[in-house]
């Protein structure tokens, strides 16, 4: 289960952020022809491309007509949830979609701090009345926001995407494992309703990594969250991209080699970390 996939297509929707090789058609075709190998049947869960402000609906309903060609099982929809009653229109028009159970509202680029605010707990609530999950994009420095809003709104599930973004250096240039974001992430391991994707770390090596580097980031993770509460993601086809110039064919597969054998290194449920704990927390059956 690759519980952090995007599909892409800039025909169908439109994208400000795109540039380079990422400004291109990313979607069944493509996906198809980057499934990995060693693994006995493959599904995802497709997690919203911050298409232009407006057309939230619009992807969900695009990713909707190529789910089965994609392998697509559930969707995180983008969602604004510090529009009030706004919000509260865009989660009902989401819920047509039988595949929708959760939402990402995009924090990594709204100052530090937004997670705090009462208009944003506001829509947070709304996800938590609804079963729903929220996807916990964040910089570094707002990891402990994201504690915050799990105190705030326990009942809601949250996933902190890419183990928060840490910062991990080059494959020439190595990071240790900071202090600051070793501590906020044990504070937002200790809400259980949080869990943590290992995924996202291949783009902030600028798509070329050792395992060396990596793991004693994913070891970081295991003992927060322990193993339950780990999933791997490819975030493909963002992390795809090396030094932000060339899609590298078979990066998806090198990150799932890079998880999985670190896994085996641990004695660690492999079914759960690739399969189980994605299904438990988006509640897919």
């Amino acid at each position: 289960m690759d519980s952090h996939l995007h599909l892409i297509d800039p025909t169908v929707l439109a994208y400000d952020w795109l540039a380079g090789p990422l400004d291109a058609t990313f979607a069944a075709l493509e996906i198809n022809e980057e499934q990995l190998s060693g693994v006995d049947e493959e599904a995802a869960i497709f997690i919203q491309a911050e298409p232009t402000d407006g057309q939230a609906l619009e992807e969900v309903r695009w990713v909707d007509s190529i789910a089965l060609a994609s392998g697509v099982v559930a969707i995180v929809a983008g969602a604004r949830l510090d529009r009030g009653a706004a919000t509260d229109e865009q989660l009902e028009a989401l819920a047509a979609s039988e595949r929708v159970v959760g939402v990402r509202h995009l924090l990594q680029g709204e100052p530090d701090g937004y997670a705090r605010t009462e208009t944003f707990r506001r829509g947070a609530r709304q996800l938590a009345r609804r079963g729903w999950t929220f996807d916990a994009c964040v910089r570094e420095s707002q990891v402990a926001d994201v504690t915050a809003l799990a105190e705030s709104v326990p009942d809601l599930p949250i996933v902190l995407d890419h183990l928060g973004k840490p910062s991990v250096g080059s494959a020439s240039a190595p990071l240790a494992p900071g202090e600051n974001w070793r501590r906020d992430l044990a504070a937002l391991a200790r809400h259980p309703q949080v869990f943590c994707k290992l995924s996202g770390l291949p783009a902030e090596t600028g798509g070329v990594w050792t395992d060396a580097q990596i793991t004693p980031f994913l070891d970081v993770a295991l003992e927060a969250f322990g193993p339950d509460r780990l999933m791997w993601g490819s975030d493909w086809p963002v992390s795809s991209i090396a030094d932000g110039s060339d899609y590298v064919v078979g990066s998806r597969q090198q990150w799932f080699r890079t998880v999985a054998e670190w896994a085996a290194g641990h004695n660690l449920d492999a079914d759960a970390i690739f399969w189980s704990n994605a299904l438990t927390f988006y509640g897919i059956r």
